[in-house]
């Protein structure tokens, strides 16, 4: 595979034909998945608690809702334990959505971190919330592609990101920027998706067309992917069992304040989270689709 198209390595072992092929380059196209339609929707909430346009914020304020990824605060807290983030740390976060685990991670240990989000709405919405937060001057965000990063940026001490690169099928490009981007000993920690079995037709279906997930790789090829970027000292934790878990607590919950929600938000957002995240729940429940976290380190 060549450019930025999308790539069915993983796929043509089940011989399905005519699935999208999506370019990762165009924003536009992840709109597929139903998590990212009206990421406007974090206004009501706020509105909701009594936070009015302009009214300044704490991190905390927004954490039940800016937090896209699995776990929440609780997996930016294993990343601040396991890489040792602290004052004066440069990070770059690859999908950073409405800048969640930016915004806590620059508070809660003072590093300087630049946001990269591919979507110009999240980015938007990242900004002001950022603003609204007072830190501007520690969280700089970046609305682009991460491939079109440049390259003569290779000062960061740390790269992260949850649940993105699931969506990137170009795995060389991704991984040779990753590597070009850091300092020589350099770490990355990546929370993301990983091929546990072969997936069914219907399974492969709703990752292309709803998680817009057009490739994953099994764990022991994501490890050598790394490996045959440059990235040494390669960890992969399996996070499968307590990713399930929370994906089906999050439908159920969801589900249960139905009621609540379409007061909070127009009917037809309620109705869109609530099949994301049935489907999602029902793929985890498959057990072809796994989680993983990895750590790497630039040599």
């Amino acid at each position: 595979m060549s450019g930025r198209a999308g790539c069915f390595g993983l796929f043509k072992q089940n011989k399905v034909k005519k699935l999208k092929v999506f370019k990762v380059s165009n924003p536009e196209n992840i709109k597929t998945m139903k998590l990212y339609r009206h990421p406007e929707r974090i206004y009501n909430e706020l509105d909701a608690l009594g936070y009015k346009s302009g009214v300044s914020l704490k991190t905390g304020d927004l954490s039940s809702f800016d937090q896209y990824h699995y776990l929440g605060t609780d997996a930016i807290d294993d990343a601040i334990r396991i890489l040792k983030i602290g004052p004066g740390k440069k990070i770059i976060e690859i999908g950073s959505g409405i800048g969640g685990p930016a915004r806590y991670l620059a508070e809660k240990t003072g590093c300087h971190i630049t946001a990269v989000e591919i979507q110009p709405d999240l980015h938007a919405i990242a900004c002001s919330l950022t603003e609204r937060c007072g830190l501007s001057g520690s969280v700089r965000h970046h609305c682009g592609d991460i491939l079109d990063f440049p390259d003569s940026r290779h000062d960061f001490d740390i790269i992260v990101s949850w649940l993105s690169f699931l969506h990137i099928p170009d795995r060389s490009s991704l991984l040779k920027k990753c590597h070009a981007i850091l300092k020589t000993g350099g770490k990355m920690l990546i929370e993301d998706f990983y091929k546990r079995g072969e997936f069914t037709k219907e399974e492969i279906k709703v990752l292309s067309e709803d998680i817009y997930c057009t490739y994953l790789p099994a764990s022991q090829e994501y490890k050598e992917q790394l490996v045959e970027n440059g990235f040494t000292e390669v960890e992969l934790t399996d996070k499968t069992d307590c990713w399930k878990d929370f994906v089906r607590e999050r439908k159920e919950k969801f589900i249960e304040s139905r009621d609540r929600n379409i007061k909070i938000h127009d009917i037809k957002v309620v109705e869109e989270l609530e099949d994301f995240y049935k489907k999602m729940a029902w793929l985890f429940a498959g057990n072809n689709l796994g989680g993983l976290r990895i750590i790497a380190k630039k040599g």
